[in-house]
């Protein structure tokens, strides 16, 4: 018997190999076109059009997501790369592996696919060649282009990538504009033939630093079909190439690449060989699942980082909503400057005792006259040099005796120019002075002219500063940065960033800042890109007496579930000290983790409501989040992910029955029981409002 069986494997295993030689073989009747993720749920499948151009397609659960659509590439001097192709070979994979995050939201992740890679040549004159990847996951496929060392082809200057995405209806859609050089806009909800980039938009608006050229989104622009499928389209590795938009077009929907250029008109500049972003799209049959996808940090590279023991994840205070609410300077004024030694002690004590590892100082380096207008400016940025009632060394030390690190702060004003002959000498006090994070900003229109804070030469630039953190140890967390990619596996120095119309919009805009549901949205657009500073945490909502014309649009309750909803491993306390001392509330900050083990969406809808739960990495506490728009709403938790048969303490901070973000917004209610994982809660969650628990195992 025994005997059998094993000549029936063998000879299966023959038969299994063969085929396998024929698939991957350039004999023309036997090229496979076609790929299906591991679950057999999404198929893309490969083809060349009448005029032998490139084009794919996408089903999921044989029902057809994305149509017939083209890719093509148009080079300078009037060269495209568009038709007239034939494969010369095609070649399937299957991958599967588990890998673990240096920190991040699951302690480990699983990359498996099956992927496909043709091979290309025209047959013209020119016999130019290009390569197609796809890889096939169960939550999406993620595709880039390859263009091989070759004698006809040897620089590549990309005027426009043409990449399509052909929709199949006329989806709900959650979209920012395509600005080629600021994200921080509020999401707009509308069906794709509503959408309109120029819209409000206002040319110099954001400090002078906005460029919209066409109509078109920014990524990752998350959609749900008629049928109730959430798809999002982004892009993962983003290295030494442009950042991409999609261009609409509202009446066919369809969207389209369009490539963050320069004022020359060069998109990308590149000698072969080299390989293209990825190209990639989320399918989820629930909105939870495409934040539970890891489908970007999987298209990039594994971790090159040997050691980084020097960066913990953490949460930290800072001088920096002092600016924002006026009750200090960035520069140096005397009475009113917020960066001096003795604030920056204060704010270590405090952090000291409340379970609170990082402090960051804005505002303490020479320059800040002026920092925002470029033309008016007389001192430029100074990245060693305090002002005078800042002693940098004395707030060192005194961070380490209490064990608070400092947190570097590095504005550039988009000065790249003046930035980059200083990242030695920066890099290398921060080094000396064994500084492990840096807040870096970007704030303005770049320098040198011509070039836009999303094209090919700043996503170089921000590649170089990650260089020089790993070179050093210094963990970076940019502001007005380029968008996250998933590059935190390859470099995970690149521990957070911004790029997001963030807290501090609450406390100067004009338009009333953010609307309740603005938090609802971001976790399925811009939080599937990466991890977000948002610093969350304002106790104090009405801003009173500091800004009687603003307000923060949500319940203190609802900054608290924050800390779990939004996702970084670097968390800000923000709010003034005297805020947080003596408010029960303040608890939750104490106690909440940065760093996970697992991460689960527990219920969404997008831009109406969110919970998340989290389980903290170095214990076996959970941490729960829940945030609303502004309809107040009743939801039910269930704590079916607990472990069986142990009881939790869960203590939970809550909306009261007559919270409001805009009439009652302080008030808040904190409960305490025993739960175990039969437990199902029932929360009430008011206007703009929210809910926090942590769940700690009795004994």
């Amino acid at each position: 018997m025994h005997r059998i069986i094993y000549n029936y494997e063998a000879t299966f295993l023959f038969f299994l190999g063969f085929i396998l030689i024929i698939s991957c073989s350039s004999d023309k009747e036997n090229r496979t076109t076609e790929v299906i993720s591991p679950n057999k749920k999404v198929k893309v499948q490969f083809l060349l059009s009448a005029t032998k151009q490139p084009s794919y397609t996408v089903r999921f659960k044989n029902e057809t997501v994305i149509d017939t659509s083209k890719m093509s590439f148009d080079l300078q001097n009037a060269l495209s790369l568009k038709g007239n192709f034939e494969i010369l070979k095609t070649t399937t994979n299957a991958f599967n592996e588990t890998w673990k995050m240096v920190w991040g939201e699951d302690e480990e992740v699983v990359n498996q696919y099956n992927s496909l890679k043709i091979e290309l040549q025209e047959t013209s004159t020119l016999k130019r060649k290009i390569n197609i990847i796809f890889k096939v996951y169960d939550d999406g496929i993620g595709f880039r282009y390859e263009f091989p060392k070759q004698e006809n082809l040897s620089e590549v200057v990309i005027t426009d990538e043409n990449t399509e995405f052909n929709l199949t209806g006329n989806h709900k859609t959650w979209w920012i504009p395509g600005d080629w050089d600021i994200y921080e806009y509020l999401y707009t909800t509308s069906p794709f033939s509503k959408i309109n980039a120029f819209k409000d938009y206002i040319p110099g608006s954001h400090l002078g630093q906005t460029y919209i050229p066409e109509n078109a989104v920014n990524t990752p622009v998350t959609m749900k079909t008629d049928k109730g499928l959430y798809l999002s389209f982004h892009e993962a590795d983003l290295t030494d190439y442009a950042e991409m938009t999609l261009a609409v077009d509202t009446v066919n929907y369809n969207m389209k690449s369009e490539l963050v250029g320069n004022a020359k008109g060069k998109k990308v500049i590149r000698k072969t060989p080299f390989e293209t972003p990825w190209r990639t799209i989320q399918i989820a049959e629930k909105p939870g699942d495409l934040i539970e996808s890891k489908l970007i940090v999987n298209l990039n590279e594994p971790n090159t980082v040997d050691d980084m023991s020097f960066f913990k994840p953490t949460k930290y205070v800072g001088i920096w909503w002092d600016m924002h609410i006026g009750t200090g300077n960035w520069d140096y004024a005397g009475e009113n400057h917020s960066a001096n030694t003795k604030y920056a002690k204060e704010l270590i004590d405090f952090a000291s005792e409340n379970n609170i590892h990082g402090m960051l100082v804005e505002g303490w380096n020479i320059g800040w006259e002026q920092w925002w207008d470029k033309k008016a400016k007389k001192v430029h940025f100074d990245f060693v040099t305090p002002y005078p009632d800042y002693n940098l060394k004395e707030v060192v030390a005194y961070g380490k005796s209490k064990n608070v690190e400092l947190i570097m702060h590095h504005e550039t004003s988009a000065d790249i120019t003046l930035y980059e002959k200083q990242l030695d000498t920066a890099f290398a006090l921060m080094k000396d002075l064994k500084i492990h994070a840096v807040k870096t900003g970007y704030v303005g229109s770049v320098i040198p002219e011509g070039e836009y804070h999303h094209g090919q030469f700043m996503v170089n630039h921000f590649q170089k500063v990650l260089e020089k953190g790993i070179e050093n140890g210094v963990a970076i967390n940019a502001h007005e940065p380029i968008k996250a990619t998933g590059k935190r596996r390859t470099y995970p120095v690149a521990i957070s960033r911004e790029g997001i119309r963030g807290q501090e919009y609450n406390a100067w805009s004009e338009d009333g800042g953010n609307p309740p549901e603005h938090l609802t949205i971001v976790p399925f657009t811009r939080m599937l890109a990466g991890p977000i500073d948002y610093t969350p945490g304002i106790f104090n909502t009405s801003l009173k007496p500091y800004k009687e014309n603003n307000q923060i649009n949500t319940t203190l309750a609802h900054q608290l579930a924050l800390y779990v909803v939004i996702y970084s491993p670097v968390q800000m306390v923000p709010d003034l000290i005297k805020n947080y001392k003596n408010n029960p509330a303040f608890q939750f900050i104490k106690d909440i983790g940065v760093d996970w083990k697992k991460t689960k969406v527990l219920d969404a809808e997008i831009g109406e409501f969110i919970t998340v739960a989290r389980q903290e990495k170095s214990t076996e506490n959970w941490f729960i989040g829940g945030i609303t728009d502004e309809n107040a709403r009743v939801v039910k938790v269930k704590l079916n992910f607990l472990v069986p048969n142990k009881t939790y303490t869960a203590k939970i901070y809550k909306d009261k029955l007559d919270s409001h973000y805009l009439h009652n917004p302080e008030v808040y209610e904190i409960l305490e029981q025993d739960v175990n994982s039969k437990t199902i809660l029932e929360l009430n969650m008011a206007a703009g409002g929210g809910f926090a628990i942590s769940l700690i195992p009795k004994n």
